[in-house]
Formats: structure tokens, C-alpha cells, sequence
């Protein structure tokens, strides 16, 4: 897995607070860290744990998982980045159901994948079986 990169992730965050036009010490609050704990993730003086960085997207009001990739924890997921953050923008769900949704939305996206995989486009734009799916 890949190093973190503090500073992006801490910049990340302080884009999101200021997005979501909260102050530092109320999102510190919310998260239930320190003031100049939360000043120094920002700052990319401190790398947070998982649980922390749950917290914070909590507090946030965004999906974990966006924290957790962006913090080199999860790799990304394909699929449609305007699908992904109105699931994550949509304030009438709660975080577990924005969750099962993307879920859900990465199942379609995996069987989709290997749908494309096992078919191959002719001259004429239309799709058939390769030798390895009709066998």
C-alpha cells in the first residue's frame, strides 16, 4: 500500500471544513479530538488513525471511505466520480446507507467490468460473446 501522503490528506480536510463552512475548533468538537490535534492534521504534522479519520468524515458530513482513500488506506473505486460524491453530497441519507449505496454502485461497476471482459465489439459496433465465454 502506498505511503501517506499527510499534507494532501490535511489540506483535504481543511478544504472540506471550509467547504462546509465550519470552524476548527467546531468540527474538533464534532470529530471529538483537540483543537491543536485537528490543527495539526491539517497542517500534515500528524497522521490520524482509521478511527479518527471516521470522525472527522462524520463531522464532516462526507463518506468515510473518501477520507480513507485519500489517506492511502483504501484504494479508489471506479465508476462515475459525479455518481459517488452526489451519494456522498445527499444529506437525507445517513452514513450507512451512503455506504450500501456505493457498494452497491462498485458491485455494478465490478460485473459490468467482466461483462466487458468477456465480450468483444465487431466493425460494426455490436457485441458478441469472446471464444473464452462461449466455451
Amino acid at each position: 500500500m502506498a505511503t501517506i501522503d499527510v499534507h494532501a490528506l490535511g489540506e483535504y480536510i481543511r478544504e472540506q471544513r471550509t467547504t462546509a463552512e465550519v470552524s476548527l475548533r467546531q468540527l474538533a468538537k464534532s470529530a471529538g479530538v483537540s483543537n491543536p490535534y485537528l490543527s495539526q492534521v491539517e497542517r500534515g504534522l500528524k497522521k490520524p488513525s482509521a478511527e479518527i479519520l471516521g470522525q472527522i468524515a462524520a463531522a464532516l458530513r462526507i463518506s468515510a471511505e473518501t477520507l480513507y482513500v485519500k489517506a492511502g488506506l483504501l484504494e479508489a473505486r471506479d465508476g462515475d466520480a459525479a455518481v459517488t460524491d452526489a451519494i456522498n453530497a445527499d444529506e437525507t441519507l445517513t452514513e450507512r446507507q451512503r455506504q450500501v449505496l456505493l457498494e452497491i454502485y462498485a458491485a455494478f461497476q465490478k460485473e459490468n467490468a467482466v461483462l466487458r471482459e468477456s465480450t468483444t465489439t465487431t466493425p460494426d459496433g455490436s457485441d458478441r460473446p469472446t471464444a473464452a465465454a462461449t466455451s
